[in-house]
């Protein structure tokens, strides 16, 4: 049979031959692809039609009667295209948007492409059209309500991300534990001081001006006091080492009062008991060292349970301070020049900070040494003696769930450790030379080997 002729394509209307598009007016200027007027335009127009009419094209290998894709952007219906008019595509297109309430899923797949052709813009029903385009303006501000409605924690600790990571993973574990989860239905804004003092009043105030719904001071004594002084509403869970009573934050550990809880670690009274197991470790030393940060606020009751606990064994001290790195190196430099026998770090964040050289310090003067927590013993110290922290700062994020429920602080105890561990690390032993008696090693809770 005689072959019919191709149909010719229709030519291209001209801009001037445009009929009035609602989306055209908004002084965006026009852009000739391929021979068509094309109009930029918000993107779900274009993404939707595609969709609309993709299913229809499977099988047509001239036309797919809708959009195509194409490295330089959206192409129009082909000419040749048969499968239904533009009218009837763009026309399903708004009802379509329109049937999908705004969804989502839907919308955030269609912000890819930005373009479609104006020329077939006059077939749209104006209002099915606007209704659609309504929705896809509408999405993004309900996402951003609905974001903005999460409770913001404010967190805040006199130490560093650096030596706080498993801490930070024990308090999200403790959020979890009452329903809350990071990024998911909740924010959390982290502020550090990083072992200066005198900057956590600062850092208080920037959370309490952020309207943060809970107030986590912990740390260190000096974050929880400057959190509790930062705002008398809003509510602060904060944690410290020392007695909180003391401090003025609660009216009593069992009845806090206030807008104040948390949880103490007791380490900073545990200083003589550290130093008559240093005492024991190493019975002949001479002089024991011992290393203190002087901006710490409980640094003067330190100092004061740690010498009178020397009176008592008839031993001589030398005390070193420092609380800045300079400061830490004139400290290093002093005890080498003292000849300490034994050194005992006394508890501070700072020195939390600064583990690493303690550690070092300690293993290139072959000096047997004692620190507060674990993580000292684990990282390579010789002994550790203190409260496991990180359960604590578990109970922590577990108190600021429950405030965020609705709890009050003032019904919630003060949480205090009902265990500390005793760690010793023998290989660290073995390096220094040092034999560890065989009563401390059975009065160990862990042992590193």
């Amino acid at each position: 049979p005689a072959l019919t002729p191709s149909p010719q394509p229709r030519p291209a209307p001209t801009a001037q031959a445009l009929p009035p598009n609602p989306v055209a007016q908004r002084g965006q200027n026009w852009t000739p692809i391929r021979g068509q007027n094309w109009a930029p335009i918000d993107r779900v127009i274009a993404e939707a039609a595609i969709k609309r009419t993709s299913d229809s094209a499977k099988g047509n290998k001239r036309g797919c009667g809708g959009y195509h894709r194409s490295p330089r952007g959206i192409v129009p219906p082909s000419s040749q295209c048969h499968l239904g008019s533009r009218r009837k595509s763009l026309q399903s297109l708004a009802l379509n948007l329109t049937a999908d309430a705004c969804s989502p899923y839907r919308i955030a797949d269609l912000t890819r492409y930005d373009a479609y052709p104006a020329a077939l813009g006059a077939n749209v029903r104006r209002r099915e059209f606007l209704s659609g385009l309504g929705c896809a303006v509408a999405w993004p501000v309900v996402a951003r309500a609905q974001q903005a409605a999460m409770p913001v924690v404010g967190f805040m600790s006199g130490r560093s991300p650096d030596d706080a990571g498993h801490l930070i993973a024990a308090f999200r574990q403790g959020l979890g534990e009452g329903g809350f989860v990071e990024s998911r239905n909740i924010v959390i804004e982290y502020r550090w001081a990083l072992g200066k003092y005198d900057r956590l009043s600062s850092l208080a105030a920037d959370l309490v001006s952020r309207r943060v719904a809970v107030l986590v001071g912990v740390g260190g004594d000096g974050s929880a006091v400057a959190a509790k002084q930062a705002s008398a509403t809003i509510p602060v869970v904060f944690g410290m080492g020392g007695d909180p009573v003391k401090a003025g934050l609660v009216e009593s550990l069992n009845r806090p009062g206030g807008n104040a809880t948390g949880f103490t670690l007791l380490t900073n009274e545990m200083e003589p008991k550290r130093l008559g197991m240093l005492h024991d470790l190493v019975p002949g030393a001479a002089v024991l060292g011992v290393l203190l940060n002087p901006r710490f606020p409980p640094a003067g009751q330190q100092l004061l349970d740690v010498e009178d606990a020397a009176r008592k064994v008839n031993q001589r001290l030398f005390v070193a301070k420092a609380s800045n790195d300079s400061e830490l190196s004139a400290a290093f430099t002093s005890l080498v020049a003292q000849r300490v026998g034994a050194l005992l770090v006394a508890a501070d964040p700072y020195f939390d900070t600064r583990h690493d050289r303690l550690i070092a310090f300690a293993a290139q003067n072959r000096l047997p040494a004692i620190y507060q927590f674990r993580e000292y013993a684990v990282a390579g110290g010789l002994i550790s003696y203190g409260p496991n922290i990180t359960d604590m700062y578990r109970q922590a994020g577990a108190y600021t769930a429950r405030i965020l429920k609705g709890e009050k602080p003032s019904s919630l105890p003060v949480v205090q450790p009902t265990k500390f561990e005793f760690v010793i690390n023998l290989k660290t032993a073995k390096t220094l030379g040092l034999v560890i008696p065989a009563g401390l090693i059975s009065f160990a809770d862990e042992v590193i080997e």
